[in-house]
């Protein structure tokens, strides 16, 4: 199945498992499950905002940094400019934050809430210039639709 397709399928499911549910810690592991399997990412999870840094999230996949300043990295970047990020060479981003030397690509996606970025959207990969256009596009959709979702 082509990737356009399988997010295609995938944002119906994550409205699904988020309408109506009173569980923002909920909402988000299971937004991360459902992207990480769908798609079959390295490591899919998010970054909330608190206290004015990053805090990991729920995910999916190996350990992973426990916060991340705002400015720094792909995340604290991301966050900082207020867009999403597609970097097809993780070791060609100054100041990439490596939580595992096996990650070579990466996308960041905000999430925004009543205009306000609340975290992150991070994914990465093993391979090179995993992310594209088609990648941002779907996953903004499916930030909207999580934060549309989230109390």
């Amino acid at each position: 199945m082509e990737k356009k397709e399988k997010y295609e399928q995938m944002l119906p499911q994550l409205k699904a498992l988020t309408e109506g549910v009173n569980n923002n810690t909920g909402a988000l592991a299971n937004a991360a499950a459902l992207i990480h399997e769908t798609m079959g990412f390295f490591w899919t999870g998010f970054y909330l905002v608190k206290d004015n840094i990053l805090h990991l999230g729920p995910f999916q996949g190996p350990v992973a940094c426990y916060t991340i300043p705002y400015g720094k990295g792909v995340c604290g970047t991301s966050w900082k400019e207020g867009k999403t990020l597609v970097v097809k060479d993780v070791e060609e981003f100054p100041g990439h934050i490596a939580c595992s030397s096996l990650s070579r690509s990466e996308i960041v996606v905000p999430i925004f809430k009543a205009s306000k970025i609340i975290g992150v959207l991070d994914i990465d990969s093993k391979e090179i210039a995993t992310f594209d256009n088609t990648d941002k596009d779907y996953l903004e959709k499916a930030m909207k639709i999580l934060s549309d979702n989230l109390i």
